[in-house]
């Protein structure tokens, strides 16, 4: 390493200086100090079950609690030349007790003797008191003697307002059996009225609110009635628990189908807007009028789901609710337009949208392979105009399929809620209202449409 050094032109390091202890103890090597492995704790094992069984240095639990492991902070004792506070085993008394009773503690010799200093813990109730005339003047009550009135205050002063306590310790023998809403609305009512007469308030009763006096009204029945409708809640069997459960499951899905039947109507009100927007009125009119028969029908079936759950059918037919024209302003698709400065290619013109999901273009592309249309023709501007208002016709006509395969769903479905609710009855589609011809041949979506009509038509086919 020195040639090394002296081939750089570097300097060298000074040697250590030579002492004594170099010389005696040079050829031993320096002690290493071991960190000990912590040791993993196993999964699914709590921390502090496993600190019972383990320790950083591996040592075995203490059988008793010790106090010698490091701490987060450690405690220093402070030793200075000082003289030590001499400590004296004094006595005191506690203001708060009214029988003199004397204890003992340890206090400082120099402390003065101070008050205890926990009585300031120890609050009293200020109960109202009146005298005689004031009682035969303000208090006097029918329901209430005097003897049962002076009862009750004074198991309120005795009892701290407690009025549970004093309820269990109310003199029955001597007096009528009272409640705890009656005890409550008594004392309330007499400390309203001398809140009125006297003119120092009692602060467990009345506030003051810019400088004006609330008294604190206690309305009894209405505590008998919570008190009773507690009860009657706990009080209540596992199978009314059951039934409660239940309905509320049914009010769930009673708004879930209201949900579903409010989005299918405003499908059907925008392809509405759209077909009147190109000007089909028979396509508009006879979509609505399927409308009003499929909603019909649903809430036919529903009404007979609720009287076959109650297991209690009736015969008599509710009348049909119309539904209610929503409108819903059909945007259709609405290609980008080329803003800015700047060169840009027509070709963007006939871009999709965003909005428009890629199972939808998957299917207009489809549509467009069987009419034998490119799928990116040139971009003329004829073509493009042309273009787009031809994928738009072609959104329209799938948005009708989409329709038309979710009304003849729910027919089917009505069908088969009809025999289960009429057994050994089978309900007949006319020919009509089938998506077919006679021939086997399907019928084009406008056809469709139209032999829907009104909804009188499934009423009295059902």
């Amino acid at each position: 390493m020195a040639d090394i050094l002296d081939i750089l032109d570097i300097e060298q390091p000074s040697a250590s200086e030579i002492t004594k202890d170099s010389i005696i103890h040079g050829d031993k090597n320096k002690k290493k100090y071991v960190t000990a492995k912590a040791v993993r704790r196993p999964e699914g094992m709590h921390r502090e079950v496993f600190a019972l069984l383990y320790n950083d240095n591996k040592e075995l639990p203490p059988l008793l609690p010790t106090d010698t492991g490091k701490a987060y902070k450690q405690n220093k004792a402070k030793l200075g030349m000082r003289k030590v506070r001499k400590w004296a085993w004094a006595p005191f008394t506690n203001p708060a007790r009214k029988d003199n009773a004397v204890f003992y503690h340890w206090k400082r010799a120099a402390d003065e003797a101070k008050e205890y200093p926990f009585a300031q813990f120890n609050k009293q109730v200020s109960i109202p008191s009146y005298s005689e005339s004031e009682y035969n003047q303000y208090l006097k009550s029918e329901d209430w003697s005097q003897a049962e009135t002076d009862h009750l205050m004074d198991l309120c002063q005795r009892f701290d307002l407690r009025f549970i306590i004093i309820h269990d310790r109310w003199d029955k023998a001597a007096f009528r059996d009272r409640s705890v809403e009656d005890l409550k609305e008594r004392y309330y009512n007499i400390c309203a009225i001398l809140s009125k007469v006297k003119t120092n308030p009692w602060s467990n009763t009345v506030t003051m609110v810019n400088g004006e006096k609330r008294v604190y009204h206690y309305d009894a029945d209405h505590e008998r009635k919570r008190k009773e409708q507690l009860k009657r809640l706990f009080e209540r069997t596992q199978e009314q628990i059951d039934e409660e459960q239940m309905l509320l499951t049914e009010v769930k899905k009673i708004e879930a189908r209201k949900r579903e039947r409010e989005r299918k109507t405003q499908d059907l009100q925008k392809l509405i807007s759209r077909a009147d927007s190109g000007g089909n009125n028979i396509i508009q009119t006879n979509i609505n009028d399927a409308a009003n028969t499929l909603t019909s029908a649903s809430s036919i079936a529903r009404r007979h789901d609720r009287k076959l759950h109650k297991k209690k059918i009736s015969s008599q037919q509710r009348p049909v609710r119309a539904v209610e024209a929503v409108t819903v302003e059909w945007a259709g698709i609405k290609f980008p337009e080329a803003r800015g400065t700047g060169v840009w290619l027509r070709s963007q013109r006939m871009k999709l949208p965003p909005g428009i999901g890629q199972r939808k273009t998957k299917a207009l592309e489809q549509e467009l392979r069987l009419m034998s249309i490119d799928i990116a023709p040139t971009p003329t501007e004829a073509i493009c105009k042309h273009f787009n208002e031809l994928r738009s016709d072609l959104a329209l006509v799938l948005d009708l399929k989409n329709a038309l395969a979710s009304c003849e769903f729910e027919l089917q479905a009505l069908r088969h809620q009809y025999e289960a609710l009429n057994p050994g009855k089978t309900l007949t589609i006319p020919p009509s209202l089938c998506n077919t011809n006679t021939d086997g041949e399907s019928k084009p979506v406008g056809e469709i449409i139209d032999v829907v009509g009104s909804p009188s038509t499934l009423n009295n086919t059902i």
